[in-house]
């Protein structure tokens, strides 16, 4: 299956357009200076935010989980001039690598980077957005969506990485802290009347959300 999977998804890039040359170098590094490199979006995913962004033309974005900047970047790449991404992240040996790439890319004027706890920091940001990405702590998705969700105007999107765990949501024998958490987060957003959403099989799951 993992010879299968490697083809499938070198034909997937084959047939995606390409990320800038920044986000080719900002993987490289990526895969020799974090421990957990697989965190990184990608091209395929990262491509999928930017033409999200092409299209809902957001004004203001907030992410939760920044990593290293790889999606920021798509992001801001797929974004208005005048677009302002709110980013958090709580590892803040990250700071350097994220402020590095993304002024790189060109887009570090558009980037305001918060270095803390998600769930302190959100309550604290005194804004709406059009636009939100979900990649963090997977334990608290389902507190990250109470906190988000008000904050999104409506026709606004949502979109949460990493929904399917590797399958393990499926799997009943599956009970880890994590895997429950996004079962609940899965659950919570299907049984909200406010939104519609699909769940996509990209990568490891994503779900987008329209809130009403």
């Amino acid at each position: 299956m993992a010879k299968v999977d490697n083809d499938m998804e070198e034909y997937l890039s084959r047939h995606t357009s390409p990320m800038a040359d920044t986000l080719m170098e900002l993987t490289r590094f990526t895969y020799l200076s974090t421990c957990n490199p697989r965190m990184i979006s990608g091209p395929i995913q990262g491509k999928f935010l930017q033409l999200l962004c092409n299209i809902s033309r957001p004004n203001r974005i907030l992410e939760v989980g920044t990593f290293t900047g790889y999606t920021s970047i798509c992001m801001a790449l797929g974004s208005p001039p005048h677009t302002v991404i709110d980013t958090i992240e709580v590892n803040d040996e990250l700071e350097e690598t994220i402020q590095t790439y993304t002024s790189m890319a060109g887009v570090d004027s558009k980037i305001r980077l918060h270095l803390g706890d998600a769930c302190q920091i959100i309550p604290t940001l005194d804004y709406t957005y059009d636009f939100a990405y979900i990649d963090g702590d997977k334990r608290e998705y389902p507190e990250y969506y109470k906190l988000v969700l008000p904050k999104v105007n409506s026709g606004g999107l949502i979109i949460a990485d990493n929904v399917l765990w590797g399958g393990k949501v499926v799997d009943a024998s599956e009970n880890d802290e994590h895997t429950k958490a996004l079962r609940a987060f899965n659950t919570m957003v299907q049984n909200d009347m406010g939104v519609e959403n699909v769940l996509l099989p990209l990568r490891d799951g994503i779900m987008l959300i329209y809130k009403l």
